[in-house]
Parts: structure tokens; sequence; C-alpha cells
């Protein structure tokens, strides 16, 4: 059974930055493919990044290009989102997720398997 454990979420100014952490168990990371999601209060889940481990093809929520990063350790079966210039907005509970990766794009999934989310908060 494919397991997420998550970690780095926290508190930070605007313009702060911070790294989520997504250890995976149960199986090997480079047969997934990996989306973080976010849910704010009162709104609707969003994602807001993904990759494809295989090609490494990468998806963002306009909003967060050119601020987020998405990358895999493959030797830690982890995945990390970087995420910088963090502004008020971006504060949500933040999820990853991943699926078996068998030849779609990254953001066309529908994600089998669930962490059990990071609280970010972004305020001054």
């Amino acid at each position: 059974q494919v397991q997420l454990v998550e970690s780095g979420g926290g508190l930070v100014t605007p313009g702060g930055s911070l790294r989520l952490s997504c250890a995976i168990s149960g199986g090997t990371l480079e047969h997934y493919a990996i989306a973080y999601f976010r849910q704010a209060p009162g709104k609707e889940r969003e994602g807001v990044s993904c990759i494809n481990n295989r090609d490494n093809y990468q998806w963002y929520l306009r909003s967060v290009k050119a601020r987020f990063t998405i990358s895999t350790d493959n030797a830690k079966n982890t995945v990390y989102l970087q995420m910088n210039n963090l502004k008020p907005e971006d504060t949500a509970v933040y999820t990853c997720a991943a699926v078996g990766d068998h030849g779609l794009a990254c953001n066309q999934y529908e994600y089998s398997y669930w962490g059990q989310g990071t609280q970010v908060t972004v305020s001054s």
C-alpha cells in the first residue's frame, strides 16, 4: 500500500519561503506521477503543481508559476515543493498525492493516494 507522509509547512511572512516534502513508501517514486493540491478555508481544492517522474514533465498553477518549483529525489523516494515569494493568498492546507504513471501528463490524472496535508500560513 502506497503511503505519503508530508512535512515542511508552517507560518511565514509575505515574501518568505518554505519547502514542503512528501516521502513515499510502499512504491517506487519513478513509477508515479506526484501532485500537490491546496485547499484554503471556504474554497475548493485546487491543483498547485505536479510532475511526471519518468520524463520530468512539470505543470504549475498559473498563480504560482515562477515562484514554486517541484522536484524529486528518487534515492530518497521524496518529492519537494519549494515555495518562494509566498503571498497571503497562498495560505492553505497543502496535500501531496500520487498515482501510478501510465503515460498521461501529470495534470490529467485522478490521484489515488493522498498524504495527510500540512498547513501553510502566510501572514505578517
